[in-house]
């Protein structure tokens, strides 16, 4: 099941609505980093080194020109730092986009099923951000094992195995089912989804490539959810509540797309 999705989830990657959406996020993620890199720099020579200079108002002259030093050594700083930024941060803002490869994976890979419904802007965002802090929790915790033999290898495989698999599996299943039934769902297959995680957290380790996690993990588990459902007896149309599909009416329960049963 897990080997049969990603086969097809790496085919999906090459498909041009999948290529449009890498541009589109590492365009973007180009934009927030190098923002960020001049905002870092500007903070430095303008803000920080000028407060901390007027408690000293006698030090030598060359002090005067340590805001442009300060700023540059930030600067340098954070270009290493992006090493472990670029991954989330392209992660979040491809999360942008996910509802738009994961409608072209069920619409051209499942053509007798229900597509689902696209997560509200909001709800994508929070989903999003929520992604990013937990990624960096992980890694975080991951790294402070790294001096611990075995263990830091471990570590990192089962802390984003976890969490991609939770994230991205709940992000495929909201399209069609309440968070209630998504966490069900999730209970039952748990073995599954964890070891579609761990899968995931091998395309995360290798470098460049972990750019195309987001979408690679996007539509792996779309094919996952989808062969899922199939287990439990059909695949639901997205059930529209409060929580899920704001300002759309709620579909009644019970309701199966094509091939499924009701």
């Amino acid at each position: 099941m897990i080997l049969a999705s990603a086969a097809r989830a790496l085919r999906d990657l090459f498909s041009p609505p999948f290529r449009a959406a890498l541009w589109k996020s590492l365009g973007l993620t180009a934009v927030v980093l190098v923002a960020l890199w001049f905002a870092v720099r500007w903070l430095f020579e303008t803000v920080a080194i000028p407060f901390f200079a007027q408690f000293s108002p006698d030090m030598p002259t060359w002090v005067d020109n340590a805001g442009t030093f300060a700023g540059w050594a930030a600067g340098v700083a954070l270009a290493f730092l992006l090493a472990f930024l670029i991954a989330p941060v392209s992660a979040v803002i491809a999360g942008l986009f996910l509802d738009d490869v994961a409608e072209v994976v069920e619409r051209d890979d499942y053509p007798g099923q229900a597509v689902g419904r696209a997560l509200p802007l909001g709800r994508s965002i929070v989903l999003s951000v929520k992604f990013f802090g937990v990624v960096i929790l992980g890694n975080l915790l991951a790294f402070a094992l790294l001096l611990v033999p075995v263990v830091n290898f471990g570590a990192f495989f089962v802390i984003n195995g976890y969490l991609l698999g939770r994230e991205y599996f709940e992000f495929a299943a909201l399209r069609y089912r309440s968070e209630e039934e998504v966490r069900a769902l999730r209970s039952r297959y748990g073995g599954t989804v964890f070891a579609a995680g761990l899968l995931l957290a091998a395309f995360l380790a290798i470098p460049i490539l972990n750019l195309l996690t987001p979408l690679f993990a996007a539509a792996l588990m779309v094919h996952l959810h989808q062969r899922v459902s199939q287990r439990e007896g059909g695949l639901p149309i997205a059930v529209a509540t409060a929580e899920t599909i704001d300002g759309v009416p709620a579909q009644p329960p019970g309701r199966f797309a094509p091939g499924g049963r009701g």
